[in-house]
């Protein structure tokens, strides 16, 4: 009998592929719910995002010498204020949205009318750039400023005075916040690797509380609690307890470069406040925007954009993100209320048949048959024609191989330039020679004459003395028989003598002075 087969191999049985992307959690499908629309061409690095705090929530940004206001609606800039002397580097609307400060880095904080565009106040008191300027959250009155002269100050907005010289930073101070519950708290962050809070109400000037983030700080911000404090400084963002006397809750630490701004933002249901839960938002020049839930420790959602991000503002009504880069772009998430998508979706329906007969895509024949009247849309590409070059007399002429023609041409116009080039032109096709033997004895004059004017010009004479040479050789009969010619030479000899003359001398006055720099270089 024979043994069974020894061959036999169990065989595993063939499991579900696992998803290469992970499913999204609610919260990543809420940020990413915001449609990302680009605002390009900003010329600079954008320094700064703020928000108004009143309805509709225009926001600024700042970037080299402008600051311009833009309409959340269209997303279009509403005005430009560009009365600046130098790089714009921080705004700040105040609590009622009707007048914004913005501070620059010739030391200068200009108050305007955010209708008007007027200037209404000018604070002047730093001796250094201005980093950052900031109203308090219920004040009208005042603004706290910090630069890199690493001071601080308190200012009486009305008077055009500082009422505060708050000091103890070591290095640039980079930026500040008002606590959300109190116009008299606030927090400042250096390049010294420190936070410090202040309370505007102590005489002495010096700070309540301080805390060492262990990197420049680049950012800081308050949390709407008024207890917490969010600093960005190197690659990590960390969280302080200031009402536990500055201690450290958390450090996040998941860029891979220098964290470059933070705000709060507000994720949770599309409607009512209470079911929106605080973020911290963070960008860094590593290009990834980073959302934070300091509640649960752990980060919820990334995004990565493509250049350096300087700048990150997030709208008081929780529909608008804004994200400045350091190419000059505007990166803003917009999220649909529902009323927006009913109307669309009402608009798509009975304008659907219309807009199918109406575009046209480049398949159809009607696409290719466009006239100059129709407008450009996105994507296309405008092809200009040539401009046709205008030839000059002798350029045409050496196209039809007249030769001689061309060479007489451009010797009536008196161009040497024009002249040495046609010259060389017919050197490469090897017909200057020929040329010269056909000339007629008024046309040879004109030759000569050129040759008398530009045969010693150093520019022109490696071409010019072999060409004269070739000419009295082939041409001797011809200069001996008439005496305008004769003229010619005889001026031509003079000028050749005279330069001789010239070289000899400038030899002689070379070998005077050689010996004299022998000697200046040996001491």
């Amino acid at each position: 009998m024979a043994e069974p087969s020894s061959s036999f191999k169990p065989v595993k049985p063939k499991l579900k592929p696992k998803p290469r992307t992970p499913k999204q959690t609610p919260e990543s499908k809420y940020w990413s719910s915001f449609k990302t629309h680009q605002i390009p061409n900003l010329i600079s690095s954008v320094t700064s995002l703020t928000f108004s705090p009143t309805t509709p929530h225009p926001f600024a940004a700042t970037y080299s010498t402008s600051l311009t206001l833009f309409s959340p609606q269209t997303l279009s800039p509403s005005s430009t204020i560009s009365s600046f002397s130098d790089v714009v580097s921080s705004a700040s609307f105040r609590c009622d949205g009707l007048l914004i400060a913005a501070s620059d880095l010739s030391g200068l904080i200009k108050i305007f009318d955010v209708k008007t565009r007027t200037p209404l106040r000018k604070l002047r008191s730093h001796t250094r750039p201005v980093r950052f300027v900031k109203y308090p959250v219920h004040d009208k009155l005042h603004l706290v400023s910090g630069g890199d002269d690493a001071l601080v100050k308190y200012w009486d907005v009305a008077t055009e005075t500082p009422i505060l010289e708050l000091q103890g930073h070591k290095d640039y101070v980079r930026s500040g916040d008002f606590s959300p519950v109190s116009h008299e708290l606030c927090v400042t962050g250096s390049y010294d690797h420190t936070v410090k809070l202040w309370d505007v109400r102590v005489a002495d000037s010096k700070s309540v509380l301080e805390v060492n983030h262990g990197k420049p700080v680049e950012d800081v911000i308050f949390l709407p609690s008024g207890g917490l404090v969010a600093t960005a400084g190197g690659n990590s963002v960390k969280i302080w307890d200031l009402i536990g006397g500055g201690r450290l809750v958390f450090s996040m630490e998941s860029h891979t470069k220098t964290v470059t701004s933070i705000c709060v933002g507000r994720a949770g249901k599309e409607s009512g406040e209470e079911g929106r839960e605080n973020r911290v938002l963070s960008v860094g020049l590593d290009g990834y925007m980073k959302v934070f839930d300091y509640g649960r420790m752990k980060i919820t959602h990334s995004m990565r954009f493509p250049a350096p991000l300087m700048s990150i503002g997030f709208s008081p009504d929780c529909g608008m993100r804004v994200i400045g880069s350091s190419n000059g772009v505007l990166y803003v998430g917009k999220k649909k209320t529902k009323e927006e998508n009913v109307e669309s979706g009402v608009r798509s329906f009975w304008s659907l048949g219309q807009e199918e007969r109406r575009v046209m895509r480049p398949s159809y024949f009607r696409y290719f048959q466009r006239g100059q009247g129709e407008k450009p849309k996105e994507g296309d590409y405008v092809v200009m024609r040539p401009k046709k070059l205008k030839l000059a007399e002798h350029d045409k002429l050496l196209k039809k191989f007249r030769h001689k023609e061309a060479l007489v041409s451009v010797l009536d116009g008196k161009n040497p330039e024009n002249v040495v080039a046609v010259m060389e032109e017919l050197v490469a096709r090897r017909k200057l020679l020929k040329c010269v033997e056909n000339l007629d004895n008024e046309e040879l004059g004109l030759l000569l004459m050129f040759l008398h004017k530009y045969t010693t010009v150093p520019r022109y004479s490696g071409l010019l003395m072999g060409l004269t040479k070739k000419v009295l050789e082939m041409r001797i009969e011809d200069i001996r028989g008439s005496e305008a010619l004769k003229d010619q030479i005889r001026n031509l000899k003079r000028s050749v003598e005279e330069e001789i003359r010239i070289q000899h001398s400038l030899q002689e006055i070379q070998g005077i002075i050689s010996p004299l720099l022998r000697i200046a270089g040996r001491r």
